[in-house]
């Protein structure tokens, strides 16, 4: 396959883009070989040149991924001491890496831009390959990485964390989830092999103050393929309880090991979603509450899943007459607006705040309100684009309560524009200008 890598590499990776989470992980599992089998200076060029520019943060992010797992493999000594057409790309695509806008590419960066540093011309490699105005921010980053110690103890081909976004994650590096043995019960570690079989329990319970256990469950497993496979196995059981258990886990694997929920993340929420779906309400609540504790942990993780999160959330919580499946659906989107970059969110609740109705509609307005008064300031092109027709589409007659969030988006939109609120709409059919023009009224 040697001459046909970077063929291939550029092909596969586009295909890293895709929304089929089938695709996605079998083009994983096709570069994982490829990255084991075949040439690593065919594998570094042919990720350099076919995902590290790619519009797509989801290809950069793959192409980062198993870029990181090669250089491990190949070693730091023969990478800047090997050959010129290795030594001379990899130091300045690592450092784009490390500067990448998008978090996932970026924290790969610069574990692999860490990695390096431990190079003993690393310094005169990097003033000779790297362009002057990079030159500042890659010493800085690597001065403050190795500040904090990043990389000690971590495999580099492991997925990493976005800095400041995974409190305690490092405590466990690989999955939590507890091997299903005969009768459901689980294999003891291996630190208490003497224990006898009444010490044998199904599921670590839950702690008195919490409602999730703060523990990992079960003994470790490595293997993603596996991992997956037996998440499943919980979270489509036909008995709820063991479904609400399956959710218990993701929560502590979250806590525990978010580098595997997160190389996993497409498959996982895919499962997750199908639980914020289903028709049992006792799972539905849970899984909302799950939710709420997983956003805190993964944060902007979470941003390849959003376009399936959001609607899974919203289409049938917030109309639901139950009070506590409403509030607990609020309260994740709460969790999604505190831990997550809002612009993120921008599109996704637009659009759902222009095709729903009833309490979901009056819900969803007011929290692009509340967007548009965070957003506004650093990304008013964005504001403007998402915003303002949702805006046009909610002028004239509307129900009381659709009235009064339309009114707090007005006036949100009117604070940060000013007149330029007006002047978008003078490009407007006449009747948003003159419902535009009356609305401003009714506010002053």
């Amino acid at each position: 396959m040697d001459k046909e890598v970077d063929t291939t590499a550029r092909a596969l990776l586009h295909k890293a883009a895709e929304s089929n989470a089938f695709i996605r992980e079998e083009v994983d599992a096709a570069l994982g070989h490829m990255v084991r089998h075949c040439t690593p200076a065919r594998c570094i060029n042919a990720f350099l040149d076919g995902g590290l520019s790619h519009l797509s943060a989801a290809v950069r992010k793959c192409a980062a991924q198993h870029l990181a797992d090669l250089l491990e493999r190949v070693g730091v000594a023969r990478l800047l001491s090997g050959g010129k057409d290795v030594t001379d790309r990899i130091l300045p695509a690592v450092v784009k890496l490390a500067l990448d806008s998008s978090p996932e590419p970026r924290s790969f960066g610069r574990r692999m831009l860490l990695f390096l540093s431990s190079h003993r011309d690393f310094d005169s490699l990097l003033e000779k390959n790297i362009p002057t105005k990079d030159l500042s921010a890659a010493r800085k980053a690597v001065s403050g990485l190795k500040a904090k110690g990043q990389g000690q103890g971590l495999g580099l081909g492991e997925t990493p964390q976005t800095p400041a976004s995974l409190p305690g994650s490092g405590t466990a590096r690989a999955s939590t989830l507890q091997r299903k043995l005969p009768k459901q019960t689980i294999a003891p570690s291996p630190t208490t092999t003497t224990a006898t079989p009444t010490n044998t329990a199904t599921t670590t319970p839950r702690e008195p103050n919490s409602k999730y256990s703060s523990k990992p469950q079960g003994p470790i497993m490595e293997d993603k393929a596996e991992y997956i496979r037996q998440l499943t196995a919980l979270l489509e059981s036909k008995d709820f309880r063991e479904r609400i258990k399956g959710l218990d886990q993701l929560v502590a694997d979250c806590q525990h090991n978010p580098s595997m929920v997160i190389r996993s993340l497409f498959p996982v929420f895919d499962l997750f979603r199908d639980r914020l779906l289903e028709s049992n309400r006792k799972v539905n609540l849970y899984a909302l509450e799950a939710l709420q504790g997983m956003v805190r942990l993964l944060k902007d993780n979470l941003s390849g899943v959003l376009n399936h999160l959001v609607p899974a959330i919203v289409d049938n919580h917030l109309n639901s007459k139950n009070r506590a499946v409403y509030s607990a659906a609020t309260g994740a989107l709460c969790e999604l607006v505190l831990n997550l970059d809002n612009s993120l969110l921008l599109e996704p609740f637009c659009f759902k705040a222009r095709v729903l109705s009833g309490q979901a509609k009056v819900d969803l307005i007011e929290k692009v309100a509340e967007l548009v008064m965070e957003l506004y300031p650093r990304r008013p092109q964005l504001v403007e684009q998402k915003a303002l027709p949702l805006l046009w589409g909610l002028l004239g007659p509307s129900s009381g309560s659709v009235h009064r969030a339309t009114t707090s988006l007005c006036r949100a939109l009117h604070h940060q524009m000013g007149p330029g609120l007006r002047q978008s709409a003078a490009s407007q059919p006449p009747s948003v200008g003159r419902d535009l023009n009356q609305l401003l009224r009714t506010m002053s």
